[in-house]
């Protein structure tokens, strides 16, 4: 198999200036229901870029768990890479790859933690062995084997068999509050259509047309 035959044309839409929201986050919140309308799988799904203190970026896709007029939120251990990477760099760069529309969406900006009180409202309408996971797992962390995690796993399932599972102090949420946000519709013959929205100093968006 040689992988540098492997392409497509992207044929599916345009993507001019004047469909465009002057809005961003309204912007994003079209496409995202276009990609829940088309079904995709996990069209909640991003990657998240972080950097270490050594200059060493690292990703991972997490879910998009709310969007709205201040950013983006995902909720992760804050013991884990990413938040230990956040807590000394807090910018962040977000990737949302709606392959089969032919569509992306990339988010730069910079994270701070969510209120406890919001981090609460979250865990409580998780599923509980969601709830008990965060528990058990040490995010990050080595582990010996499968079967110790899923040792511990029980025992944190004994502990809260009755009643609810308190929020772990150790768990909590990221708002991602966006500078600049690209929007990337394909095009044929890799003539892709690209707009970014960068955020003014009057707090304003501007929005440029970017060359493929």
């Amino acid at each position: 198999m040689k992988i540098d035959d492997i392409r497509r044309s992207y044929t599916l839409n345009k993507l001019d200036g004047d469909q465009l929201n002057p809005d961003p986050i309204a912007q994003f919140e079209l496409w995202l229901k276009d990609a829940i309308a088309a079904e995709l799988p996990d069209p909640t799904a991003m990657c998240v870029a972080t950097v270490s203190p050594e200059g060493q970026p690292s990703q991972r896709i997490v879910l998009l768990k709310d969007v709205g007029p201040e950013g983006f939120v995902f909720y992760t251990n804050l013991g884990s890479r990413k938040a230990s990477e956040l807590a000394q760099n807090p910018k962040v760069c977000l990737h949302f790859p709606w392959h089969s529309l032919e569509r992306q969406v990339i988010v730069y900006g910079c994270a701070e933690q969510v209120p406890t009180s919001q981090v609460m409202k979250y865990f409580l309408s998780r599923p509980k062995e969601s709830q008990l996971a965060a528990w058990a797992s040490e995010q990050s962390r080595p582990v010996s084997t499968r079967a110790a995690l899923m040792q511990k796993f029980a025992e944190i399932k004994h502990k809260f068999e009755q009643g609810e599972v308190p929020l772990p102090s150790f768990w909590g949420g990221f708002l991602v509050r966006p500078q600049q946000i690209e929007f990337w519709q394909g095009g044929e013959h890799r003539l892709h259509d690209r707009f970014m929205y960068s955020k003014t100093d009057d707090q304003h968006w501007s929005i440029n047309r970017l060359c493929p």
